[in-house]
C-alpha cells in the first residue's frame, strides 16, 4: 500500500518500564500502520543490526566497547540517562543497521522510513539524553563509505537541539545540518549547526514553519545534497512533557509535508527516522509519527521516483 518501505524491528523496544521515554511506540506505530490500513505486512522491511565497522565510522573505540561490555562509568550512565542493558545495545545497534537501511530505500524509491532512531545527542565518544549511538550519523557514513552519496543534509525537527549531530558533522564541507528547536530547552551545550533555528518558547505552528521552510529551500537550492535525512520530532507538540514550543498535530503534518515536497520536487530522496515525542498520552505521540508518514505517502505520490533526476 505504500511506495516505500518502513524499517522495523520488534526489539527496537528499549524495555525501559515506566520511563518518561515511551519506547513502547516504535511497536505501537508498526500497529497502528497496520490497523489503520496505511501499511500492509509486506510494507515492512526487517533491518539487520548495523556492523561494529560501520559504528566506528562515527564512534570512537573506547565508547563502542564500552556499550558492548557493560562497562560504562555511573557519570557515563547519568548522562546518557536510561539504564544500561544488553537490550539497549541491540535496540541501538538494530536501529543504526534500520537507518542504514531506510537510507538505502530512499536512494531505491524515493523515501525510506525507520521507525526507530533519530538519536541525535549521541557524541562520538560518549552518549547523551537517551542516546547511546548516533544512527544518522553512522547511516551517513555508510552511504559515503560504499560511493552512494557524496554531500548529504540532516534536517532535525526535534524540540531539543542535535548536540551530537552538529559536533560530528562540524566543518565537514560533504554533511549540512539544520536543527530547529527550543533555544531554552536541553541541551544546555549545543554546538552550532550549519544553521540552528532558536525558537522562543511557545513558537506556534506559524512562527515554526516561516523559519523552517525559508531555511530548507534555500539549503537545498545552495547544497544540493544527494540525499536528505529528515529526523521528524512529535516533541514541537503543544502537549509534549519534554519540549515548550505550541504546536498543533496538523502544523506537525504541514512540517512534514512541505520538508518532504521541498526535497522531492528537486529529485531528492528522503530517509526520515521518528525522533523525540513525550506528549502526556502516548497515542498523540505515535499519532504525530504516523502522520509523518502519511505525509511522506502523499509527497511520494506527488513526486514519483521515475520522475526524479537520477531517481
Amino acid at each position: 500500500m505504500l511506495p516505500f518501505k518502513v524499517v522495523y524491528h520488534e526489539k527496537y523496544d528499549l524495555n525501559l518500564g515506566p520511563h518518561v521515554f515511551p519506547s513502547q511506540k516504535f511497536r505501537l506505530i508498526a500497529e497502528a500502520l497496520v490497523a489503520e490500513k496505511i501499511a500492509s505486512k509486506e510494507d515492512f522491511a526487517e533491518p539487520e543490526p548495523a556492523s561494529d565497522d560501520d559504528i566506528l565510522r562515527v564512534h570512537t573505540p573506547e565508547w563502542t566497547r564500552k556499550l558492548k561490555t557493560g562497562t560504562l562509568t555511573a557519570s557515563e550512565v547519568m548522562l546518557l540517562e536510561i539504564p544500561y542493558s544488553r537490550e539497549l545495545v541491540e535496540a541501538v545497534w538494530l536501529a543504526a543497521g534500520g537507518s542504514i537501511l531506510a537510507a538505502q530505500c530512499a536512494l531505491r524509491d524515493g523515501f525510506g522510513v525507520n521507525l526507530g532512531g533519530g538519536f541525535h545527542h549521541a557524541y562520538p565518544d560518549h552518549g547523551e539524553g537517551f542516546c547511546a549511538v548516533h544512527d544518522v550519523a553512522v547511516a551517513i557514513r555508510r552511504m559515503q563509505a560504499d560511493k552512494a552519496i557524496q554531500k548529504a543534509m540532516v534536517v532535525d525537527t526535534d524540540v531539543h537541539h542535535g548536540n551530537g549531530t552538529a559536533a560530528i558533522f562540524y566543518n565537514d564541507g560533504r554533511v549540512y545540518t539544520i536543527s530547529i528547536h527550543q533555544e531554552n530547552n536541553y541541551p544546555a551545550h549545543k554546538p552550532p549547526s550549519t544553521v540552528d533555528l532558536h525558537m522562543m518558547d511557545r513558537a506556534d505552528d506559524h512562527e515554526y514553519l516561516g523559519a523552517l521552510l525559508p531555511a530548507v529551500e534555500s539549503a537545498l537550492e545552495e547544497f544540493q545534497p544527494d540525499l536528505l535525512f529528515y529526523v521528524g520530532g512529535a516533541d514541537p507538540f503543544c502537549e509534549d512533557q519534554l519540549g515548550g514550543l505550541s504546536l498543533t498535530k496538523k502544523g506537525l503534518m504541514e512540517r512534514d509535508r512541505r520538508v518532504f515536497e521541498e526535497a522531492r520536487h528537486r529529485g531528492i530522496p528522503v530517509a526520515t527516522t521518528l525522533a523525540g515525542g513525550y506528549a502526556r498520552r502516548v497515542v498523540d505521540t505515535v499519532s504525530i509519527h504516523v502522520n509523518t508518514i502519511l505525509a511522506a505517502r502523499d509527497v511520494a505520490a506527488e513526486f514519483p521516483v521515475r520522475a526524479a533526476s537520477g531517481g
